[in-house]
């Protein structure tokens, strides 16, 4: 089973302290043992990155820690990027379901699922996800 994850359900099984932490660490653990294939977007390492630098805890995760995080975390993961193509069909997408804003990196990552044809789409937020539309929302997949 291809499972693409969304960066809410790596930042949860990554920080030990998140309430959804049990449930995502149990599919991170079903990537690294290779019982499911586990798929990514380049752009969730960056968003990745991004969240667990600063979450609001005290002390903050330092960069070197986040780093070593992903590193130890996710080198069992399909890794896909996408093309100019993908950005402008993404962009098509947007505009034909009039959303605006911060939407357009959801869509992003709902494009990554359709070019990977991923079974699941792991979230902790599904209705950024199946506001995308039925395809989409078909693979929307809440931790448990």
């Amino acid at each position: 089973m291809k499972v693409l994850f969304d960066t809410s359900a790596l930042v949860s099984g990554l920080w030990v302290a998140h309430p959804k932490h049990l449930e995502c660490i149990d599919w991170l653990r079903q990537v690294n043992s290779g019982l499911i294939q586990g798929i990514i977007a380049t752009h969730t390492l960056a968003e990745l990155y991004s969240t667990l630098t600063a979450l609001p805890i005290h002390p903050r995760l330092s960069p070197q820690l986040v780093q070593q995080l992903i590193a130890d975390n996710l080198t069992q993961f399909d890794v896909i990027f996408l093309t100019i193509e993908d950005y402008q069909t993404v962009i098509k997408q947007m505009v034909e379901l009039n959303l605006t804003g911060g939407a357009i990196y959801d869509a992003l990552i709902a494009r990554v699922a359709v070019k990977a044809e991923v079974d699941r789409l792991l979230t902790l937020n599904p209705r950024h996800f199946t506001r995308l539309g039925e395809q989409i929302a078909q693979l929307v997949t809440l931790p448990r």
